[in-house]
């Protein structure tokens, strides 16, 4: 730090550590460029002709050896080639130690907890040490550095400048004016360089983390995180989660490291260039101001990092009420609920606005208390410390261009000596008290970090320890169900936002299963089911609304785990069991993504299929004229809203076919097909090889069948198993006729208490006229 505690000297010293600076700013360009290019350049392949590009919008990306992935991209004429490497499982094992659930009764804060969960989530953004988000925040630091570096020649420059003018060195101006100008070229480069790196960094550090957060979210089975989450894992709106949180946490992350960097910096420099103008008891006043200033800010600042939590929560209501309109507007429509809906989401908005201006309430007193101190009372300090030197001399000169010495020969000019002093000194002390107010300000910024960090901390903790579905005995080419009991999933009260029990400090211990049974519902829907679906044995399931034949679809399609007994069935995967539900799911892509979802146009074009094999799957669903009308395979549109009710679970039948699974769970999914084509394509999944385990109320169904089994839906969870064609399912069939029929012979009954009802209120009305 020698060099700044020298004054600002003749030419050759100034010109020094500019040149130095100025060569390190052009190194550090190139070194930028090359950063830049090093993602693109090398894969970028020439100039691709129209057809090469529509295969890369179509092929997406395609595996490597190794297990990773090449995205292509079209960009700019060319199609860029991005390798993306998946994160192990191993990693994810080895960072659930650092993300242990905390309890809901945490509150955020800037305290030792808070650390600790920062630190968890650094250790993910910046893996290694040669990674290139190391890289940028290196980079930025020595922007940072230059930029105060030069802030002290410019205050030193600036008390040359009006040195020379009280002294009236005209040469000696100009000079120092081409050197402020000089200074000025990567002054100014600094800072945009600081802002464009700020904003790549936190740019870098949101990619790192929401590809972790992928992972871990759309995890395969028999974690299916993206599906348990909300449900077992407690965590409601993890879309606010995974795009509005995660921005906001590395934006907040990225400009919080240069406002305490740089001011922290300026802090040390400035201090110690002011410490030796000032002397000791300029020091001494210097660090007493800083300790007041700081108690009384601390003394002062609400909880900005809870307040931080509760709004990012209230937003992610307010984006799911939006989002909810949009997913189901045509039922909404149909119904003409548009002004409920609106009330509802007022509701919702004006939650969000009633809190949002309670900080600004909380705000006006806490930066009227911060302004005051930081601005008005620093620069009272300031003035009380610049005059110190004066009131201390011992000797006061005010002479004017004092004749030269005889061993110098310049004149001695000792007011433009005591301004050039004065000037620099006020200089520092104003970048001093701006250093110090940014710091000032950043404890706020710390505080609303802690807030967003508790919110990430909290996603990824949910993630990391909702625990994976049981396994389950294999068979290739059987189902069976033994002394299974089968209940809605709840909540692991240790996971999510309102966990209730635990240490802060230590978070819940995973690796103790006595709270498993805290998962088990508290009214089974069916108990000891014992069921045997062989390969060839279709299986229908009937019952009343809400007995639970979805429950067993999704137990059989490992979605749900039972809670008691044993299921044996194929390998998890399509290939084994295939579900297609009542409402059809589009995902967004061409025609031929609806028909192969979910293999990818690669897995296609492996799998040795062409659009012929397509167009006969069509046909057998009775949408062969979709190529036609929509404008061929590759057409990209909303196929939700393009498609009706029943093309879609045509559609989904579709996707059947293409698959052909061992078995496959049918979920109401025709119900808005009529029955002549209904029957087609049962008969035709049947003709394929596909066993059939269909729910449905529809009675002609069950030709397709060889066994009923039946939800009574009754407190015991009862259940009966009959074989379609015999006797006792005819038994069945003859008792529901009966149960109609008796009545129907009510309906003379009813149809008279309807008119005695009619003359009642006629002659009420009467009298009332009266």
């Amino acid at each position: 730090m020698t060099i700044f505690s020298k004054p600002l000297g003749p030419r050759k010293q100034l010109r020094g550590p500019l040149l130095v600076a100025l060569a390190l700013l052009l190194l550090s360009r190139s070194r930028l460029g090359a950063l830049n290019l090093s993602k693109f350049g090398p894969l970028l392949n020439d100039k691709a002709t129209p057809q090469e590009l529509q295969q890369a919008r179509k092929q997406l990306y395609f595996d490597e050896d190794n297990g990773s992935k090449t995205l292509l991209l079209p960009h700019r004429g060319r199609v860029a080639r991005v390798p993306i490497t998946p994160i192990s499982p191993e990693i994810f094992k080895r960072d659930a130690n650092s993300f242990k659930p905390i309890p809901k009764s945490h509150k955020p804060n800037v305290d030792r907890l808070f650390l600790k969960q920062l630190l968890a989530i650094l250790r993910i953004v910046f893996p290694s040490l040669t990674s290139k988000e190391v890289g940028i925040l290196l980079l930025h630091t020595f922007f940072l550095v230059t930029r105060t570096i030069l802030s002290v020649y410019v205050a030193h420059l600036d008390g040359r400048l009006v040195r020379d003018i009280v002294s009236a060195d005209g040469k000696g101006f100009l000079r120092g004016l081409g050197w402020w100008f000089a200074l000025a070229i990567p002054s100014s480069y600094t800072n945009s360089m600081l802002r464009h790196l700020q904003s790549k960094l936190s740019l870098r550090l949101r990619t790192r983390l929401t590809r972790y957060t992928h992972d871990l979210y759309l995890s395969s089975a028999p974690d299916l995180k993206y599906y348990r989450v909300s449900g077992e894992g407690g965590l409601e709106g993890i879309d606010q989660y995974i795009t509005s949180d995660i921005s906001a946490f590395c934006e907040s992350l990225s400009t919080l490291y240069g406002n305490v960097m740089k001011p922290s910096l300026d802090i040390l420099i400035f201090t110690t260039q002011l410490t030796r103008k000032l002397g000791a008891i300029g020091s001494v006043l210097l660090t007493l101001n800083y300790m007041t200033t700081a108690t009384i800010l601390r003394a002062v600042t609400p909880a900005f990092g809870r307040l931080a939590a509760v709004e990012a929560r209230l937003e992610g209501e307010y984006r799911a009420g939006v989002g909810r309109i949009g997913r189901e507007s045509e039922e909404i429509a149909f119904y003409g609920g548009g002004g409920r809906e609106n009330h509802i989401l007022m509701g919702a908005y004006l939650r969000l606005v009633k809190h949002v201006n309670s900080i600004y309430k909380i705000r006006v007193a806490y930066e009227w208390t911060e302004d005051y101190v930081i601005k008005y009372l620093w620069s009272a300090a300031g003035y009380c410390l610049i005059s110190i030197p004066v009131w201390m001399a011992t000797k006061r000169t005010v002479g004017v261009q004092a004749p030269p010495t005889s061993s110098s020969g310049k004149v001695d000019d000792v007011v433009a000596d005591r301004t050039e002093n004065y000037i620099s000194s006020r200089r520092l002390l104003i970048s001093l008290a701006d250093a110090g107010g940014r710091l000032m300000y950043a404890y706020k910024d710390i505080l609303e970090l802690a807030g967003l960090t508790t919110r990430i901390y909290t996603m990824l903790s949910t993630l990391h320890h909702l625990q994976p579905l049981p396994e389950f005995e294999r068979h290739p080419e059987r189902i069976e169900f033994q002394d299974a009991v089968i209940g809605i999933p709840k909540k692991d009260p240790r996971l999510g936002e309102t966990a209730l029990v635990g240490n802060a400090d230590e978070g819940f211990d995973f690796a103790d299963s006595s709270e498993s049974n805290a998962s088990h519902s508290e009214r089974p829907l069916v108990r000891d089911l014992n069921i045997r679906v062989e390969r060839g044995e279709h299986l229908m399931i009937s019952g009343p609304n809400g007995v639970g034949k979805t429950a067993v679809a999704r137990v059989l399609a490992g979605l749900w785990a039972i809670e008691d007994g044993k299921v044996i069935r194929p390998n998890r995967g399509f290939s084994g069991v295939f579900v297609v539900p009542q409402r059809a799911y589009m995902v967004t892509g061409s025609l031929l993504d609806q028909i192969i979802y979910p293999h990818s146009y690669a897995d296609f074009k492996k799998s040795g299929r062409s659009e012929q094999d397509l167009i006969d799957i069509l046909k057998v669903v009775h949408l062969a004229y979709l190529p036609a009308r929509e404008g061929g395979w590759d057409t990209i549109k909303e196929w939700k809203d393009v498609l009706s009710g029943g093309e879609k679970q045509r559609m989904g039948m579709a996707r059947l076919f293409y698959h052909k699974p061992t078995f496959a769970v049918l979920d109401e999914c025709t119900s808005a097909v009529s029955t002549d084509v209904e029957g087609l394509m049962y008969q035709h999944a049947k003709d394929i090889g596909i066993t059939l385990i269909t729910i449905s109320h529809r009675p002609t169904l069950t030709k397709y069948h060889s066994r009923l089994l039946t939800i009574h839906g009754d407190a015991a969870g009862s259940w009966s198993l009959t074989t379609v064609g015999t006797a006792e399912e005819r038994m069945g069939i003859d008792r529901e006729i009966l149960s109609l029929e008796a009545k129907l012979a009510e309906v003379s009954t009813w149809e008279k208490r309807v008119k005695e009802l009619e003359v009642l209120l006629g002659a009420g009305e009467a009298s009332k006229k009266v």
